[in-house]
């Protein structure tokens, strides 16, 4: 992977980034506050995923089980 085109090709993705959101028109003040509320929201969408997939998974998995006719082992059963 050469470096200088990487480079030249996240350049170009934050120009693409800048146009869409019109941020290339704001002063450097208001780009900072533009650009810190966009990590922060980034920041909790990728908590929460990271938080709430795995028991969404882990449920939907059950549920299949479930409908498939395979019944989950009663714990009271290991227990005696």
């Amino acid at each position: 992977v050469d470096i200088k085109t990487m480079k030249s090709y996240l350049y170009w993705l934050y120009c693409q980034y800048e146009l869409i959101t019109c941020s290339y028109l704001m002063e450097p003040w208001e780009k900072l506050l533009f650009y810190s509320f966009n990590i922060a929201v980034v920041a909790v969408i990728i908590y929460t995923a990271y938080l709430f997939i795995p028991a969404h998974i882990s449920r939907a998995f059950q549920f299949f089980l479930h409908l498939l006719g395979n019944q989950p082992e009663n714990t009271a059963s290991i227990m005696k």
